[in-house]
């Protein structure tokens, strides 16, 4: 609007530096100029006061239109802003939520891995410890023995008739017999085989883990490997599944060893697999004790049946006989019967001549009895 009526006002100017020039160039016609002069300048006046107003209404409706459509737009913004500020919010506060969840199991999973590692220390300390250490494998024995085997099928701390007591006795029938399961493995070489940093270290405690493993192979079979008693091998069980990987890994002399003395290395999980094997032998030999049983009770039933047979065959005998006996008491039923009837007509023939004779006496009633009697 300002630069229109600047516009304005240069356009005036003008209008009155011609008029100015015209009046002093001719001076003659000065009146007559002015006159025509102020004339178009009055016209010029008055559309130029029409064009600045309709210019003027025009910027109005335009400003007017402009504001309506930043208003719009700004209005648009706004809600478009609002909403978007919203939604983050609401995502940064699902964000913080799983944050706090996932913190939350970061803490249980830290405090997990605190009690674990007391465990462990708990566990080395067990492990360190000859007697606990003792204590603890006889302990998964017999955790893997009662979660696999019937408790008719075996007996921990048995005493054997040489005095020795066994970790666990399973027992099985003849042949093989019952076998022993040994749970005091020496640890102590293990460990220092291990803990060895230095080659020549741990050459010396391979050696001691050797001879240890060899001499507790040698106790096995002599304490419970017993003719007549026990069956002719026994298991010794290794309480840890990486003793087990390093004995036959690196030290396959050794279970060969034992193999020749008959004591099977076990570990947890080849001793599952081994107490899978005798539940299922065990279970084979109670079908076939109650396969004997069935048996002796089948020929017992066989008995009873053919004993059933004779008494049968006896009571139809008795039965055919006994008819016999009804169609010779009826025959003979049917005789007496026969002689009664002719007994009757008897007594009734010698009754009616009797009568006749009776009557014939008295003159004449005759056919009146004998019609009465009839």
């Amino acid at each position: 609007m300002d630069l229109i009526l600047l516009f304005s006002f240069v356009l005036i100017c003008f209008l009155l530096f011609c008029l100015i020039f015209l009046i002093f160039r001719r001076p003659q016609n000065m009146h007559n100029h002015q006159v025509e002069l102020m004339g178009r300048l009055a016209q010029m006046a008055e559309s130029n006061a029409a064009q600045q107003t309709q210019l003027s209404e025009r910027l109005q409706a335009q400003e007017r239109s402009l504001s309506k459509t930043l208003e719009e737009r700004l209005t648009a913004l706004t809600k478009r802003v609002n909403d978007n500020l919203q939604e983050s919010s609401t995502k940064t506060g699902e964000t913080m939520t799983k944050l706090q969840e996932r913190l939350a199991v970061i803490d249980a999973a830290q405090k997990n891995i605190t009690e674990l590692s007391s465990q462990v220390v708990g566990l080395h300390d067990i492990l360190s410890n000859k007697q606990a250490r003792g204590a603890f494998g006889e302990i998964q024995l017999q955790d893997l023995v009662k979660s696999a085997l019937p408790p008719s099928s075996f007996e921990f701390q048995f005493t054997l008739s040489n005095s020795r007591r066994a970790d666990c006795l399973i027992h099985l029938p003849n042949p093989p017999g019952s076998i022993v399961i040994d749970a005091k493995f020496p640890l102590e070489s293990y460990r220092a085989l291990i803990e060895a940093r230095e080659e020549t270290s741990r050459t010396i405690a391979g050696r001691k883990f050797i001879l240890d493993v060899g001499k507790h192979v040698n106790d096995i079979a002599d304490r419970y490997i017993l003719p007549g008693e026990t069956a002719e091998s026994a298991l010794m069980f290794l309480p840890s599944e990486a003793v087990y990987a390093e004995l036959h890994a690196n030290f396959t002399k050794t279970v060969e060893m034992s193999y020749s003395k008959k004591v099977w290395i076990v570990s947890p999980t080849t001793l599952m697999a081994t107490l899978n094997t005798v539940r299922a032998i065990l279970k084979d030999a109670k079908m076939q004790e109650q396969a004997g049983l069935i048996q002796q009770e089948v020929t017992k039933m066989l008995k009873d049946v053919a004993r059933l047979d004779q008494r049968v065959d006896n009571l139809e005998k008795h039965f055919g006989q006994a008819e016999k006996d009804l169609k010779a008491i009826r025959t003979s039923a049917e005789k007496v019967s026969k002689g009664g009837e002719r007994i009757t007509e008897l007594e009734f023939g010698e009754n009616r001549s009797l009568t006749e004779d009776h009557e014939r006496r008295k003159g004449g009633s005759i056919p009146l009895v004998h019609e009465l009697q009839e």
